[in-house]
């Protein structure tokens, strides 16, 4: 009976929902952190091997600059979501039954009160950015899935003369001319080559990744409206016990000085 009475509070004492939600915003964001690295990696194959694109010397700001930018930024998303679902987890572990019990209703409500506002305010800050970033990730998804698809398709399109330039996409100056044409050796060679299907279908994996974050996002929204509902409740509710308790021990007082001024006033 005691070790499965102890099952039971630990048991009851994890915030499930916390809990799914940490799991499903890990998930989604190591999703998109390794798989849009590896995306963006290959990406810059196939600007060097099919459409010569050349890094461009110096600090000029290029496409491969660019690139460089967005796996930093993916580092830090790595880490910095990393530590707040380390802190939404924690948030969830004191709001709930089993750890209220321990450290009593009071201590929880002063102190998570605040905190649980304030990661209120940060999932839904990142809530709207993880939107954006969803948004922006389709780009390159839909860009992918229209080259995919004339290499699919190369019987179809044998005829006409389709070229995909680079100056439409904004990743070379409108002075160079970054051509590949169905007709040509390298667009075959791009088709038939595993980097131009490895990579469509890493940023396909890089939208899941963000799709998921997104999900977990709301998911930690939800059960952060339900802890604040909680706490202040809760708050509530102990203002109420300590007036009571005020209350009744004045009563307490003014009968125990009347028992002794009829004690004092008989003797």
């Amino acid at each position: 009976m005691r070790c499965k009475e102890c099952c039971e509070r630990c048991v009851g004492s994890l915030p499930w929902a916390s809990l799914i939600a940490t799991i499903l915003l890990y998930m989604g964001v190591a999703l998109f952190c390794g798989c849009g690295h590896e995306a963006l990696s290959g990406t810059v194959t196939i600007l060097q091997n099919y459409f010569e694109v050349i890094r461009a010397p110096g600090e000029t700001l290029d496409v491969f600059t660019i690139i460089d930018i967005l796996k930093y930024i993916i580092y830090g998303l790595a880490a910095g979501f990393f530590v707040f679902g380390v802190l939404l987890l924690v948030e969830g572990f004191f709001t709930t039954g089993a750890i209220r019990d321990l450290y009593g209703e009071f201590k929880v409500s002063a102190c998570g009160r605040c905190l649980t506002a304030f990661l209120m305010f940060l999932a839904y800050l990142f809530f709207l950015v993880w939107l954006g970033v969803t948004a922006f990730t389709s780009l390159p998804v839909f860009m992918y899935f229209n080259v995919w698809s004339m290499c699919q398709n190369t019987s179809l399109v044998e005829g006409a003369n389709l070229c995909l330039d680079l100056r439409q996409f904004g990743a070379v100056t409108i002075s160079e001319e970054r051509k590949l044409c169905t007709g040509s050796e390298k667009f075959f060679k791009m088709c038939e080559s595993n980097e131009l299907d490895l990579t469509f279908h890493l940023f396909v994996c890089t939208l899941a990744g963000a799709g998921a974050a997104v999900i977990a996002m709301v998911h930690f929204l939800m059960a952060l409206a339900a802890n604040w509902g909680y706490l202040k409740d809760a708050s509530r509710m102990q203002k109420y016990e300590d007036i009571k308790s005020k209350e009744e021990q004045e009563l307490h007082d003014i009968h125990s000085t009347r028992s002794k001024e009829r004690l004092n006033a008989y003797t």
